[in-house]
């Protein structure tokens, strides 16, 4: 009689802790559709090394025009290689429907240096003008999404 009691107890207990789970409203986080101003000043904060990847960037066009080959990868692998996780901390602060565009405009940055470098590794000056062009585009429409 104890053991069936203590079984009913339990499953009355499941039952009702279940019914009160699923009856409570849980209201949806509020997804912001503007830039509140201290998420400007923090996403200012994490572009201002930007600028600096802007005058590498013309640098590497240098190099490119040079066709000094080993410079451009070098530079490519080395003083432009943390500007995909800074890409990536940028794009991770901006609205979600910013989000998506600039997150597909770092990924088409990086497939332009990934073209490059293989131009620069192949001497084909043709190809490496070409993807610094499209890099030096995308570089700038992802700089003109963020929020002034």
């Amino acid at each position: 009689m104890n053991l069936r009691l203590r079984s009913l107890i339990s499953l009355l207990l499941v039952l009702v802790s279940g019914l009160l789970i699923n009856c409570t409203s849980v209201t949806a986080a509020q997804i912001p559709d503007s830039y509140s101003p201290s998420k400007i000043e923090q996403i200012q904060l994490l572009a201002d090394p930007l600028k600096a990847y802007g005058e590498r960037l013309k640098k590497l066009g240098g190099l490119i025009d040079k066709k000094k080959w080993v410079d451009t990868r070098t530079l490519i692998h080395g003083p432009l290689g943390r500007l995909r996780q800074d890409l990536r901390n940028i794009s991770d602060n901006l609205l979600p429907q910013d989000q998506v565009k600039a997150k597909a405009l770092a990924k088409d940055i990086f497939a332009h240096f990934e073209k490059i470098d293989a131009a620069a590794k192949a001497r084909n000056a043709n190809a490496a003008v070409e993807q610094f062009q499209g890099a030096l585009k995308d570089f700038n429409d992802y700089f003109n999404l963020l929020p002034s």
